[in-house]
């Protein structure tokens, strides 16, 4: 059997670091990232210094070709692994249109809310007739940094990460893939579990927003979940975390609340979510950001808050306590994120119903001529 050949496209923390690691377990590895000038170090050296808790997490990574060049990047592909923010995946799909072959398989790490679904509809609408696989993570598999331009460090490897394809007929074809690289990966039933799932959505936008005053003021010099997550600002995470778990009731899915997911990922309990917060002790010493304009607002509120408030809205769920935090990022940031984010027709869901949506998701065929028009894109 022929060794799979990986391309990583994203030379950020975790990019970098899973490059590494890829090559580390004897993979093939092409590391891709738009801009020359934050890879040329590692084209220089030839690789990436990894540390890591355990010695099969440690040393020099060779990577075979670092390149700035996408088509070249793709071209050396049997797996794609995209590590970049959600908001550069637009760009990402768009680009990558034109260069995908049949067979590839292209996973999303982490997809957030609705990543494959718009990665799907800008490929179809880029003009690729390729047929590839498209999955999608529900967060990334590592806690890692980056200590340099050609150097990272790997914290953690996460337990188990659920992942899904788009259909999930394919999620297993994805996993026997991927299972010699990542065997945490596991069956994470559909994309709407793991757009759904997406604890980022609740923990971050809210958080950085209601300490918006304490961060400008102090750089961020305090502990962002520790003493970020004040009882109060606990409800309000409440609210938004019930509010997701009540979209994902209504298209059929069971969602983790914030307390079980603290309890499965951390054994943080509590008898509210901020003493499970509070009783998180990995959560020790995480700075907040430094400034407002930072992830947890520019790619959490478009690319995990807009569509689950989307999804809300189409299916009969008030989402109020959403709205309230996408509103208040669109003031603080000057921009319109529910013009910038993942609605329903970006989605390429505007049409569907509830059973129809699950019926897409799960095979891949919906009651409307635009999908069965396009069934060469999986």
């Amino acid at each position: 059997m022929a060794e799979t050949r990986f391309t990583v496209i994203g030379a950020g923390n975790g990019g970098k670091a899973m490059a590494a690691h890829l090559s580390l377990k004897g993979h093939q590895v092409t590391l891709y990232n738009r801009t020359w000038d934050h890879i040329a170090p590692i084209h220089a050296r030839g690789g990436i210094d990894l540390a890591g808790p355990a010695p099969d997490l440690c040393g020099f990574a060779h990577i075979k070709t670092v390149t700035s060049d996408l088509s070249l990047a793709l071209s050396q592909a049997d797996v794609v692994m995209v590590v970049v923010p959600a908001s550069a995946h637009r760009c990402i799909a768009q680009q990558c249109a034109a260069h995908l072959r049949d067979g590839q398989v292209i996973v999303l790490n982490p997809g957030r809310t609705g990543g494959c679904l718009e990665f799907r509809t800008l490929l179809r609408n880029s003009g690729c007739t390729a047929q590839v696989v498209l999955a999608e993570t529900e967060t990334l598999v590592y806690a890692c940094r980056s200590e340099g331009p050609a150097q990272a460090r790997i914290l953690r490897v996460k337990d188990a990460v659920p992942l899904a394809a788009l259909p999930s007929s394919k999620t297993q074809i994805t996993l026997d893939s991927l299972k010699e690289a990542f065997p945490q990966f596991i069956d994470g039933h559909s994309v709407l579990h793991t757009g759904l799932n997406n604890m980022g959505a609740i923990f971050h936008p809210a958080l950085t927003l209601l300490n918006a005053a304490r961060i400008e003021s102090t750089g961020g010099e305090f502990q962002f979940y520790l003493e970020g997550a004040t009882p109060s600002v606990s409800r309000v995470l409440e609210a938004l975390d019930r509010e997701r778990v009540t979209v994902a009731s209504a298209v059929g899915i069971r969602a983790r609340t914030a307390r079980d997911w603290l309890a499965m990922a951390y054994n943080a309990t509590g008898a509210n979510l901020h003493e499970a917060i509070q009783h998180q002790a990995g959560y020790r010493g995480i700075k907040a950001p430094t400034s407002l304009q930072y992830r947890y607002i520019t790619e959490d509120v478009p690319m995990s808050l807009v569509p689950i408030a989307a999804l809300g809205r189409r299916y009969g769920v008030k989402v109020a306590a959403i709205d309230s935090i996408v509103r208040l990022a669109c003031i603080v940031h000057q921009t319109d994120y529910w013009r910038r984010g993942r609605t329903l027709d970006v989605l390429g869901i505007e049409q569907l119903s509830v059973g129809e949506l699950r019926q897409f998701v799960l095979v891949g065929e919906a009651n409307d001529d635009k999908e069965q028009s396009n069934q060469r894109i999986a």
